[in-house]
């Protein structure tokens, strides 16, 4: 008797604005509604840095059940929060790297902030499930997807709105194109003298 093999596909998501023009830092996560919940899967910690007084990256998705460490790499001590119904926690004023990560168990947006630095923002987004990515130049690829019928979730910290899952069925040995739009807020304003490069991403 033949081992059995499990079919899977890929999808890729092309996600712009609504002037058409690419959206980085969207994260695409994908469920199987009806269908039994994949297995969870082991997650190594992840890391939200801290340097030249900003937070890198300026979004992380993470599955639930990541523990996330925040290193200090600047010359001066930070205190990290976050008052988000998702993960409220605060990380004293240190330096270096805490001894502890910090565990998201809860799925939703994560908004992070410095109580002594107050451009200081990043996002993380705490998705349950096994199958996301984050948009680089518009553009999402998820593989080794088994197939079968899915909805496609999107979620940028920039959205003026929720968008509602998109349904799509991935077929064995076929990639799949999505093509998504958001309605984004302004950039937020940078205090004068603040580097640019995590507010205004590309």
């Amino acid at each position: 008797m033949k081992p059995a093999v499990t079919e899977t596909a890929g999808v890729e998501a092309i996600v712009k604005d609504e002037r058409g023009k690419a959206v980085a830092d969207a994260v695409v996560s994908l469920t199987a509604p009806g269908a039994p919940a994949p297995a969870p899967r082991a997650t190594a910690a992840a890391v939200m840095d801290q340097q030249n007084k900003e937070f890198a990256p300026l979004v992380l998705a993470v599955a639930v059940g990541t523990p996330v460490t925040f290193p200090n790499r600047d010359n001066i001590r930070h205190h990290v929060y976050s008052f988000s119904p998702a993960k409220v926690f605060e990380i004293k004023l240190y330096a270096g790297t805490p001894a502890a990560p910090v565990l998201f168990d809860k799925p939703g947006e994560v908004v992070l902030g410095c109580n002594i630095h107050d451009h200081m923002l990043a996002f993380v987004y705490v998705v349950d499930t096994p199958w996301f990515a984050k948009s680089k130049n518009g553009v999402v690829r998820i593989e080794n997807l088994p197939a079968g019928d899915y909805l496609l979730h999107l979620a940028h910290y920039r959205q003026t709105a929720p968008i509602p899952p998109t349904p799509f069925s991935a077929r064995a040995d076929e990639n799949v194109a999505r093509a998504v739009a958001l309605s984004l807020k302004p950039a937020p304003a940078i205090p004068p003298g603040t580097p640019p490069s995590t507010l205004n991403p590309k």
